[in-house]
């Protein structure tokens, strides 16, 4: 199916490029995501009149999540968790706990813009997880967990 893309996306393209994609990833995520439109005529058509008002809107959006991204860089998040004695953790924290403990922190983030590389983090002490703030906008944070005794 052919679309055009009303925002960038990941390993796709940029704004207004018309690309073939398969038929389910079209109608399952990008057209209700509202990132594409099927490429008809009417919508390129309708697409190259309102250019400039998406690109502007990209722009504010980039810019919201730079200065965002400023902010959250290099900070350090604690969590704490049930730990045993040899540092390792009841459980696990996981990337809707982080995004919770930095919503708490004036930071609101869904979950899957968290992006933990090893997997849930299962030990105490410091880790180095990614945040996705825009496809352009990635930052690190640290993530500092904390073993409480039961």
């Amino acid at each position: 199916m052919q679309i055009i893309l009303l925002e960038k996306v990941i390993n796709l393209g940029n704004l207004g490029d018309v690309v073939r994609v398969k038929d389910g990833y079209a109608r399952n995520f990008l057209i209700p995501q509202k990132k594409a439109r099927r490429a008809t005529e009417a919508a390129v058509a309708e697409f190259e009149a309102r250019r400039a008002e998406l690109e502007k809107a990209a722009a504010a959006t980039l810019a919201a999540a730079q200065e965002q991204g400023n902010k959250l860089s290099g900070l350090t998040v604690q969590i704490t968790q049930k730990a045993g004695v040899d540092g390792r953790l009841f459980g696990s924290v996981t990337n809707h706990d982080i995004a919770d403990a930095l919503s708490k922190q004036g930071f609101p983030l869904a979950k899957a813009q968290v992006r933990m590389p090893n997997g849930p983090l299962k030990v105490v002490g410091d880790h180095g997880v990614s945040v996705a703030l825009h496809t352009d906008v990635v930052v690190d944070v640290t993530v500092s967990v904390l073993g409480e005794h039961a």
